[in-house]
Parts: C-alpha cells; sequence; structure tokens
C-alpha cells in the first residue's frame, strides 16, 4: 500500500500528518482508489473535514499532537463501535427518509465512517442510500436540502462550464455521474433535485466498486422542469423555468462535455443516469466515439439482466438462443437489455445479430411493436418491429408469442396480472419474469404475486427488494436485478485499465462474469444473483474481466498490463479504515 506523505501539524489549524493510508492515492489507479493527497486540519479544523474526521476515535497522542484536547469528550472508541451505536441508532427510525437524511448527515461528518458501514452493512443500507428510498429523498430534496454534495451546472453557465468545473476542489476526478433530472427512477421530471442520483450511484462506486470517494463528482445540469409542481413549490432549489430544447439544451451539453476532458483528460468515465429517452439514446451515441461515456439505465441495466438470464438457463436448461422474449417497455431500459441479449446471442452462435433481434419482441404504450408501426416508432425501437398482426394488450402479446421469458422495464405497477402469469405458467414449466421497474411501487408485480400466480414455478427477479415469500411450505428469495451489481466494478475496471472507450464487449464481459459469481447453493435458494455481502468480490472480478477486454481491444492506455488483473483491481480498492495521525 501506498504511504501518505503530508506535512507534519505544527499548530492550530494546520496540516496533520498521517501514518497509514489504508487504501491508495495518487495517480496511477492502485495509488488513486484510496485517500486522496491532501493536507488534514489539526484542532477544531480537523472535528469539521469529514474526510478525516475521526470523532471519538482520536487517540490520547493523536489529540495531544493535534489539538483537540478538550474539544472531544474523553471517552475514546474503535471504529467498531462506532458503527455498532450508529447502526442501532438507525434501526430507531421507522421513516426510511429519516435513515437516508442521518446516512447524508454521516458523510458529510465522517466520511470513512459511512463508507465502513456501507459496505459492513450493504443488504440492510443499499435500500436506504439508494433504490427505493433515493426515489422519496429526490422527491422532497429542496426541503431536506443541507449542504451541496456536487456541482450544479445550469443555463446560466452557457459560456462559464469550465470555470464551473474549475471550482470543484478536487483535480484528479476518475468518474462523473451526471444527469439533467428529467426522468428520475420511475417517478418523472424532479428538475434540480435529482442530484440524490448522482450523489447516491458515486457512494456505491465507492463503497461497492472501491473508487476513492474523492475521484469521483456528481453533478447536475439544471435546464429548468416540466413538472408544475416543482415550479410552484417555495422549497424548490432549481430553476423556475419549463425546460430548455433543442439547440439551447444540445449547446449547453456540449460545452460541458468539452469541458469535461479539458479539465479532467480523457480518461475520465462520465457516465449518464436518468436522461428522458428522447437525449438519453442520442447523447450515447453522440458522445461514445469521442468520450469515456456510459449509460447506465442503457447500458448497466441491460449488463445486469444478462447476467441474470445466463444464470437462469442454469435453472431452466438451453442456451440464450433458445428462448423467446417479450419485453412490457421498449423505452432505455427495454431496447437496452434487448440489444445486449441480441449481441450475446450472436456471439455465441453463427446468427447475425439482426436474426437474434427476431427472437425478441417488445410491447410499449400502444401495443406490440409489429413491421406495420415501424414509420411511426421512435429509432430505437424500430430494429425490434417484425412481422406480425398488431396486438394491443401485453396478454394478447403473451398469448401469441409464447414466451419463456417475460420482462417488464415499463415503469408502470400491476401490469404483470394475474392473467397474464397465469398464462406464462401454462407454456412454461419455470417461466423466467423479471419485474425490473422501480421504486417498489411501480414494479409490474411483487414476489409473493409472481411465486403465487405461477404456483411456485417462476424464475423471478425485481428492480426492488422483496422480501423472501413463503408459499405451500417452501421459501422462495426473490433475486433483485440490481444494477449496483456491475455499474462499480465496470467503473473500477474502466480506471484500472485507464480506457479511452466503452465497447460492448466490455458490457458483455462484465454480465459473464457476474452470472458467474452465482453459486449452487443461490440457485438452491432460487436465486439467481449473488448476494451483495458478497460484492466487493464481485466488483474485483467484474473489473478484471472488463479490463481484461479492454486490453484485449487495444482500448486500454495503462500499461503493462498487470499479470493478475483480480488481485490488481482489489489492491487499488478504497479501504474505509481509519489512518492513524502523527
Amino acid at each position: 500500500m501506498a504511504q501518505c506523505e503530508l506535512n507534519s501539524a505544527t499548530g492550530p489549524g494546520q496540516a496533520a500528518k498521517l501514518d497509514q493510508d489504508h487504501g491508495t492515492e495518487g495517480v496511477s489507479p492502485c495509488r488513486a482508489n484510496g485517500g486522496s493527497d491532501v493536507n488534514a486540519e489539526s484542532g477544531h479544523s480537523l472535528l469539521r473535514d469529514p474526510r478525516h474526521n475521526k470523532g471519538l476515535a482520536f487517540s490520547e497522542a493523536e489529540r495531544d499532537a493535534h489539538y483537540l484536547r478538550g474539544l472531544l469528550p474523553p471517552a475514546i472508541v474503535s471504529q467498531e463501535h462506532q458503527e455498532k451505536k450508529i447502526m442501532h441508532n438507525l434501526r430507531q427510525y421507522t421513516v426510511p427518509l429519516q435513515r437516508y437524511i442521518a446516512m447524508m448527515d454521516l458523510q458529510e461528518r465522517n466520511e470513512r465512517l459511512f463508507y465502513k458501514l456501507l459496505i459492513d452493512n450493504v443488504e440492510e443500507l443499499l435500500p436506504v442510500v439508494y433504490t427505493p428510498v433515493v426515489g422519496e429523498a429526490c422527491q422532497k430534496y429542496g426541503s431536506i436540502y443541507r449542504r451541496p454534495q456536487g456541482l450544479y451546472i445550469s443555463l446560466k453557465d452557457k459560456g462559464k462550464v469550465l470555470e464551473v468545473l474549475k471550482n470543484w476542489p478536487e483535480r484528479s476526478i476518475q468518474v462523473i455521474v451526471v444527469t439533467d433530472g428529467e426522468r428520475i427512477l420511475g417517478l418523472g421530471d424532479l428538475g434540480c433535485q435529482g442530484m440524490g442520483i448522482p450523489v447516491g450511484k458515486l457512494s456505491l462506486y465507492t463503497a461497492l466498486g472501491g473508487v476513492r470517494p474523492s475521484a469521483c463528482l456528481p453533478i447536475t445540469i439544471d435546464v429548468g422542469t416540466n413538472n408544475e409542481t416543482l415550479l410552484n413549490d417555495e422549497y424548490y432549489i432549481g430553476l423556475r423555468q419549463r425546460r430548455a430544447t433543442g439547440d439551447e439544451y444540445h449547446e449547453l451539453l456540449q460545452e460541458f462535455m468539452t469541458a469535461v476532458k479539458q479539465n479532467y483528460g480523457e480518461k475520465v468515465l462520465v457516465q449518464f443516469e436518468d436522461f428522458a429517452n428522447h437525449n438519453a439514446f442520442d447523447l450515447l451515441a453522440k458522445y461514445s466515439k469521442s468520450h469515456l461515456v456510459f449509460n447506465d439505465d442503457i447500458q448497466g441495466t441491460a449488463s445486469v439482466v444478462l447476467a441474470g438470464l445466463l444464470a437462469a438457463l442454469k435453472v431452466i436448461g438451453g442456451g440464450l438462443v433458445d428462448q423467446t422474449y417479450l419485453f412490457l417497455g421498449a423505452g432505455e431500459a427495454g431496447t437496452g437489455i434487448a440489444e445486449l441479449i441480441a449481441l450475446e446471442m450472436s456471439k455465441h452462435t453463427d446468427l447475425p445479430v439482426d436474426d437474434c433481434r427476431k427472437k425478441i419482441w417488445l410491447v410499449d404504450s400502444k401495443g406490440l411493436l409489429v413491421e406495420s408501426r415501424k414509420e411511426s416508432l421512435q429509432h430505437f425501437k424500430k430494429p425490434f418491429a417484425h412481422e406480425h398482426e398488431e396486438l394491443k394488450t401485453l396478454l394478447e402479446a403473451v398469448q401469441s408469442i409464447k414466451p419463456t421469458v417475460l420482462i417488464g422495464t415499463s415503469g408502470v405497477g400491476k401490469t404483470f396480472t394475474q392473467e397474464v402469469i397465469e398464462a406464462m405458467a401454462s407454456f412454461n414449466e419455470k417461466p423466467v419474469i423479471f419485474s425490473l421497474s422501480n421504486p417498489t411501487s411501480h414494479s409490474e408485480c411483487t414476489a409473493e404475486e409472481a411465486y403465487t400466480w405461477s404456483k411456485g414455478t417462476a424464475v423471478f427477479a425485481s428492480g426492488s427488494p422483496f422480501d423472501p415469500v413463503e408459499y405451500e411450505g417452501k421459501t422462495y428469495v426473490p433475486g433483485q436485478s440490481n444494477n449496483a451489481y456491475v455499474f462499480p466494478g465496470f467503473g473500477l475496471g474502466v480506471v484500472i485499465s485507464g480506457a479511452i472507450r466503452v465497447h460492448d464487449d466490455m458490457l458483455l464481459a462484465a454480465s459473464e462474469a457476474l452470472a458467474e459469481q452465482v453459486t449452487q447453493e443461490n440457485f438452491d435458494k432460487g436465486l439467481i444473483f449473488p448476494p451483495f455481502t458478497n460484492i466487493r468480490k464481485i466488483s474485483a472480478n467484474i473489473a478484471a474481466k472488463v479490463a481484461a477486454k479492454a486490453y484485449d481491444l487495444g482500448l486500454a492506455s495503462r500499461l503493462p498490463r498487470p499479470d493478475d488483473l483480480v488481485k490488481y483491481a482489489e489492491s487499488c480498492m478504497y479501504t474505509p479504515l481509519y489512518r492513524s495521525y502523527r
């Protein structure tokens, strides 16, 4: 591990010297994924610095050396004891949003304790810092806003975006998550209050993927909102105007993307998050050839779902090409998943991608995508419009196409009705049913509905977490197709390889790596995703496979290539143990 070499402190408010980093730092990815090379303040300032504050864990010697004597109660406790106390306090809250606010408060005062808490209690806290609770947090972001956690770039900053980026105190940025707030989860246009999503995603990049916190930058691009409730909300924190569109919108995005590369270089990963369909596909297509960009809603979701399908095949038998797929929802997630399935199918057969797409059917708000509708369809839907009579409802499509796999990405709750699931079970011994829409209230069906209506035969996964289900004396444990399985490890793989572009084969590598982590013990419980308790190990394996593919494709700039990419990925992961102060 790299050592921190900081100036020794000589008085209150001056820099403290750190003994050990317990992570890594600097410019190389291995050094860059621990604490950043900063000077920790002493005295009162040290206690107000979230990156270096340890609260009551400062030792007697540290309290003397760094002018903390009297600024803290006399008790000295370990980081583990602090963790135990905070978990006890969190569990007293009955309102999920209160837990979210408490976690954000902790992140703002003691960064390392926040990440240790999240890593050690990931299955319990993941729904708190991310979906589903983050959705409610975004809806109420104006009311609960305390202090800035990222950069806000608005139409007012046009012509000055590079200056705004330079206002961020960190220079060595490796991952940016950016949103314009137009399609936050399944909740729609939340404008500037969508900042909760980049903040939440980047906390997972660190906790689950090991990218150091100071290398992560959350950004919200505020171009207005069409949400009348927010425009009339006295506590709304964004621009009070209708959304900019057309040239005004794209000129601001162009300036932003140009400024990012100018300020942070070519190897900063820009993750587009929760952009509406009409912009998401265009932005990804436009910038994927000139920037290192990734859209989690299109590509991340697709990679996780593909991994779930690859694992499900070990339960139902056959290969990807032997299945027939039906999607409810033909937006970013639905078409992104469909396309990645087709690419994986083509990769393992001699079939052209176009032929593989013919195994995949999509239903949108107007019915089944068919050839006769092609002229009126958006460009990203057209590859999946096949020859078939027009059908208006999902039930009609299920009865006619007889899919083996049913996937919901519609954002509309209760659309996998009893009739639909019973139909799936009537012609499939083990129907695969993925109800992926978030938050929980928008899920196409619940785990209990899927297992009950299929009489316990469904292979089920959802986007939001559901509790285990008891059906006729057997316990079924639903899998969660959560993007957090892939994007943290994917981002780490991009960083450690110094990749300059994202290629579809890197997404396929991530899917295959995740599917390989599912054990027979998991299958025996009905799981097609591994437990989140192993997520750091899973992320390291995904990072290694993604990095390997980047090297194979000639897209990696970090040379020479490490001999053991898994060990290298693990060595590069930020760890949140407290550091000793001299």
